[in-house]
């Protein structure tokens, strides 16, 4: 007999950095083999399951279980991940080249080099290769700078900041010095050229020198890829061919500005993408390196400096006025203002006490803070955050891995192109044979889709950076882009439009009784109990400075209300029934409060004192009230073009109904379970793509099926940031218009410099094929074509939202 079971992806796989990663389809492949198994399949994205079918007959629950632990802990104790800083990757053509470098190590099994992001995550299988081989290998390619001895990887995670670089001003700026020299020799070749008692002959040698220097990282790769067996038909390859020909032709000074000029492109090119990488990696400066720890000595209490990572979970650590917080943990003494826009994104610094939670990173404002630590570093928020934001920066969007693919095909493309130029139009009469040539090599120039290949990820990665700058983490280029083109958005109730707390909405006393004493009474019996309506009204009577009385032993009706004495006199708090069943009759004016209230979507709570006159002293109303930016957030989202906007609630439908009106949705489905809201998500995405904003933990499965899942509170829980594709980090519905927007203008430049790029290749290519243009205006319009898309994409670093410009 057939039966299914569920496991988390997560316990199988620890540290799994994507459900799309191999080690998952290498996870199915061998249980399905199993005997017993019928199927084995991974269901979910944000909260990926393996889903098993196996013959009960066979196997039991446990041993199906058991089976795929096995398998789990023999994949990742075989296979590795490592997200590693590399250096000197400067074009595009290289990060290609170190893919394939890495590609053809034995051992290796993936690799994916981000150039903007510069870095390279690599999976290897530790049988064959151990991490310091893999470093090795980097070395070996130029890729990596010598570094200290770093520690050994976590299976699927090795993060490490490569915000400070060490390196000399020659070894930081190489391409730019070898470029300005290119372009210094080539200048003076021309003023020797063109001088009346110059000699050609020294002309000549200075343009050589300037190719030497233009063509020194071209040429080295060529040769290198030689030593190798294999030739790349890339970008590199296309200028080194037009710079040889332009000096077959005899023009030099041509041949020797396009490598100056592409040179000199890549170098501005790697300063400008240095500034988005930096937006990022700024991030890991934020928390101090080092910390004042509280000691007890001797009886009395002593602050020492130490280095943060000697700072451990249950230390006391002590943060003065203006000082940056640099651990997690809670207050324990003292009262202030925290600013935790770089964490949250909150404007405004945020009052904290006693038992409220401080973030590492966040900056301290007035008062001294005495802080108890709750993980250790590598844990903290903003550790995560920066992993989180690290391995998405390898992850490629549509667009990128469109490009990509293009790139592949049309350079080869173009290689053959030119060599039907250079040949057929002399063989037909059209052309002299120099003429033909020079056109062909003009047009390798034109063709080379160096902007097409960098529009994208410069784009993908200022957006996730000016996202993580704003309090907003974005997890990946493919989900910054799908959520640019969501117009259908489902929102949770509890926590995510509302508050997610009850508390005391209306205060509706019989007459002759004032409101302080219908609260009063009712706080005196609530403070015994735990349940969250009971704080709610304790904390009314708080906030109104209203005097609660001792209250004698507490007695519970389970789900009808609680009753104890109070000041001699036995006070009463719960629903109608409570009276009901007891036979009291509740005057006729009590039961219509409870009425009008319950009908606005309130919990009520009736008041009864007995023997005092009036007994029943009125009536309580509760809801868990809509966040006050809740109605903005929601007409923000539609003026941001939504079109579709439904709350999504396991609540009943008065209660869903009421703050569906008060916050201005579209739709409210209510009484949902976590299967339903499923199947709402699906109703949703049948009509396009969906995103779901929860939790992050409660609405997991609704999250895992939307195209986009968003969790809100990403600052304060693990679980938000692991399994959704955006976390919003604070708690505030009001980031969600910020993150559409953004996504929407990154989508935007994404177009736009796909087209620019397409459009500037195609038409050089018409003008170099018809003569129009020559090598020189080519290499101009190339280069200055991929200094415009990327100058483009670092405009999403200024991005603010509509409402703020």
């Amino acid at each position: 007999m057939s039966a299914t079971t569920r496991l988390d992806l997560p316990v199988l796989l620890p540290d799994l950095p994507d459900h799309r990663d191999a080690c998952v389809s290498r996870l199915i492949s061998m249980v399905a083999r199993q005997p017993g198994v019928i199927r084995a399949h991974v269901v979910g994205t944000a909260e990926p399951l393996l889903c098993l079918h196996y013959d009960s007959d066979r196997l039991t629950l446990a041993e199906i279980e058991t089976l795929a632990r096995n398998a789990g802990a023999a994949i990742s104790g075989q296979f590795a991940h490592a997200l590693l800083p590399i250096r000197a990757v400067t074009t595009e053509d290289d990060g290609m080249r170190l893919e394939s470098t890495l590609m053809d190590t034995p051992g290796v099994t993936a690799a994916s080099v981000s150039l903007v992001a510069q870095v390279a995550r690599v999976e290897f299988d530790q049988r064959q290769i151990t991490l310091p081989q893999v470093e090795a290998v980097l070395r070996q390619a130029s890729a990596v700078a010598e570094s200290a001895p770093q520690p050994p990887p976590t299976v699927h995670a090795d993060v490490r900041s490569t915000s400070a670089d060490s390196r000399s001003w020659y070894a930081r700026h190489r391409e730019l010095a070898w470029s300005v020299t290119s372009g210094a020799l080539l200048l003076a070749g021309w003023l020797v050229e063109r001088s009346p008692s110059g000699r050609p002959s020294v002309a000549i040698g200075l343009f050589v020198l300037s190719y030497v220097f233009g063509a020194r990282d071209n040429v080295g790769h060529f040769l290198r890829d030689l030593q190798r067996g294999k030739v790349h038909f890339n970008i590199d390859l296309l200028m080194v061919v037009a710079a040889v020909g332009a000096a077959a032709l005899g023009e030099w000074a041509e041949g020797a500005l396009l490598l100056f000029l592409f040179s000199l492109g890549h170098a501005l090119e790697h300063h400008a993408l240095g500034r988005a990488r930096h937006a990022i990696t700024a991030l890991a400066d934020l928390a101090p390196s080092r910390a004042t720890l509280l000691r007890e000595v001797d009886g009395s209490r002593r602050e020492e400096l130490v280095l943060i990572e000697a700072v451990r979970p249950g230390d006391i650590v002590v943060v003065k006025p203006a000082e940056r917080v640099p651990v997690d943990g809670t207050i324990r003494e003292g009262r202030s203002g925290v600013n935790q826009a770089p964490i949250t994104g909150e404007s405004v610094p945020v009052d904290k006490v006693p038992g409220d939670q401080v973030f590492a990173g966040t900056v301290n404002g007035e008062g001294a803070l005495v802080i108890e630590v709750s993980v250790a570093v590598g844990d903290r928020t903003l550790d995560r955050v920066i992993k989180l934001v690290s391995e998405a920066q390898t992850q490629k969007a549509p667009t990128q891995q469109f490009t990509e693919r293009f790139a592949r095909v049309f350079v080869p493309a173009v290689l053959i192109g030119d060599l039907i130029l250079i040949v057929a139009p002399p063989m037909l009469g059209v052309l002299s044979w120099p003429d033909a040539f020079a056109r062909a090599m003009a047009v390798l120039v034109a063709a080379s889709p160096c902007a097409l290949a960098l529009g994208t990820p410069a784009a993908v990665l200022a957006g996730i950076a000016q996202a993580a700058r704003n309090g907003v983490l974005i997890k990946g280029g493919a989900h910054l882009e799908a959520l640019g083109a969501i117009r259908s958005l489902a929102l949770d109730k509890t926590g995510t439009l509302t508050v997610g707390e009850p508390s005391v909405t209306d205060i509706e006393p019989a007459e002759g009784v004032s409101e302080r004493m219908l609260l009063g009474s009712a706080a005196a019996v609530e403070q015994r109990s735990q349940h969250p309506l009971a704080r709610a009204v304790v904390g009314a009577a708080a906030q109104r400075d209203v005097p609660v009385s001792e209250a004698g032993e507490l007695q519970s009706v389970t789900g009808r209300g609680v009753r104890a004495p109070v000041e001699g006199a036995v006070v009463e708090v719960g629903r109608a029934l409570l009276f009901v069943e007891a036979g009291v009759m509740v005057p006729l004016e009590i039961g219509e409060a409870v009425a009008r209230l319950e009908r606005a979507g309130r919990s009520t709570m009736i008041v009864r004192r007995i023997g005092h006159v009036p007994e029943f002293l009125g009536v309580l109303g509760l809801a868990d009230e809509p966040r006050h930016n809740a109605k903005a957030t929601v007409h923000a989202l539609r003026a941001a073009g939504f079109t579709r906007i439904v709350m999504l609630t396991g609540d009943n439908a008065g209660v869903a109904n009421a703050v569906g009106d008060a916050v201005g949705v579209d739709d409210v489905r209510a009484g949902l379970l976590p299967a339903d809201k499923v199947d709402a998500i699906k109703e949703l995405a049948a009509d396009g793509p969906v995103a779901m904003v929860g939790d992050g933990v409660n609405d997991a499965p609704a999250l895992a099926h939307a195209t986009v899942g968003i969790a809100m509170g990403g600052a304060g829980t693990a679980a938000a940031l692991e399994t959704a594709d955006v976390a919003l980090m604070g708690d505030d519905l009001g980031r969600l218009p910020f993150a559409v927007e953004l996504s929407r203008q990154a989508r935007r430049i994404i177009r736009q410099n796909l087209w620019v790029s397409l459009g500037v290749i195609v038409a050089l290519v018409v003008a170099t094929v018809s003569g129009v243009a020559s090598i020189g205006p080519a290499v101009i319009a190339h280069e200055g074509s991929t200094l415009v898309v990327i100058a483009n994409a670092l405009r999403l670093l200024r991005f603010q939202e509509s409402g703020a410009r």
